[in-house]
C-alpha cells in the first residue's frame, strides 16, 4: 500500500485566525506538524492542503510540500479528498490535524496499522478516559465500540449512560473512551463519503463521522495511550508555552 499523509491547513479560523502560522518556540505550528508527520515510518509522502498563499509561502520557506485546494471546503475530509484526486497514486490517505504541533508519529503508525486488516475502509484512534473532567466535558467527543473495535457511535454527551451508579462512580463502573481526531481512509472510501449529504445525527452532534456510520460505513479504531495537544485558541497556546 502507498500511503499519503495530508495536513489540512486554513488561515481563516473563527477562534484563532492565522493559527497555522503562529510561532511556537521558533517554528510555525504548521512546520512542527509537518516535521512530526515526516517522522512516521508508515507514510510515503506528506503534503499540506491549503487554500491560502501565506501558508503556502511558509511551507516553501521551510522546504515542505503543499497542494492548493478550493476555499469552500466544509471540513478537512473534503480538503483531503481534493488533494487525493490530484495525487491519485496512493491507496490510503491519513488526515493529520494541522493544530497538533507535537503529534507523536507513533500515533500515525498505529492508525495506519488498521489497514493491515482486510476490508477496512475508515479508521481513527481512541483513548481511555480516566478523569471526570474529560468524561463530562461536552467538547470532548466520546466513542463506543463493538467487539471488533469498530466504532458504533460518537457523541459529545457521555456515553454509555451508567444506569445503576451515581455519576461519581461511573469511571469505576465502566471504561470510557474519547475520540482522537486523526482519520485514515482508503482513497475509494474517502471519495465516496465526501459525496454524502450531511446526516441527521451529524447535524445533531456536529460530528462528521456520524454521517459515515449513518450511511453504513464501518470505522475501525485502535486504542492509543498517547495524548494529543490541540491548539484551538490563543489560551491553548499560552498553556503549552508557559
Amino acid at each position: 500500500m502507498k500511503i499519503l499523509g495530508i495536513i489540512p491547513a486554513r488561515y481563516a479560523s473563527t477562534r484563532f485566525p492565522g493559527k497555522p502560522l503562529i510561532d511556537i518556540q521558533g517554528k510555525s505550528m504548521i512546520q512542527r506538524v509537518y516535521e512530526q508527520a515526516l517522522k512516521s515510518e508508515s507514510l510515503d509522502k506528506v503534503v499540506v492542503a491549503t487554500d491560502d498563499e501565506r501558508i503556502a509561502e511558509a511551507i516553501l520557506n521551510f522546504g515542505g510540500e503543499f497542494v492548493m485546494t478550493g476555499a469552500t471546503h466544509q471540513s478537512g475530509t473534503d480538503r483531503c479528498a481534493e488533494v487525493s484526486k490530484q495525487l491519485p497514486d496512493f491507496d490510503i490517505v491519513i488526515n493529520i490535524q494541522g493544530d497538533e504541533p507535537f503529534i507523536n508519529p507513533k500515533q500515525i503508525d498505529l492508525l495506519v496499522s488498521c489497514f493491515d486488516q482486510p476490508n477496512v475502509q475508515l479508521a481513527t484512534l481512541i483513548k481511555e478516559i480516566h478523569t471526570e473532567e474529560e468524561l463530562f466535558n461536552n467538547n470532548i467527543p466520546k466513542v463506543v465500540t463493538n467487539n471488533k473495535q469498530e466504532a458504533i457511535y460518537f457523541s459529545r454527551h457521555t456515553i454509555p449512560y451508567i444506569r445503576n451508579a451515581e455519576k461519581e462512580q461511573w469511571l469505576k463502573a465502566h471504561q470510557f473512551y474519547k475520540h482522537i481526531g486523526i482519520y485514515g481512509y482508503t482513497t475509494q472510501a474517502l471519495h465516496e463519503i465526501t459525496l454524502l449529504e450531511p446526516s441527521r445525527l451529524e447535524i445533531a452532534e456536529s460530528l462528521e463521522q456520524l454521517r459515515w456510520i449513518e450511511n453504513g460505513y464501518t470505522i475501525q479504531t485502535r486504542i492509543t495511550d498517547l495524548e494529543t495537544i490541540a491548539i484551538d485558541t490563543p489560551e491553548d497556546l499560552n498553556k503549552i508555552i508557559n
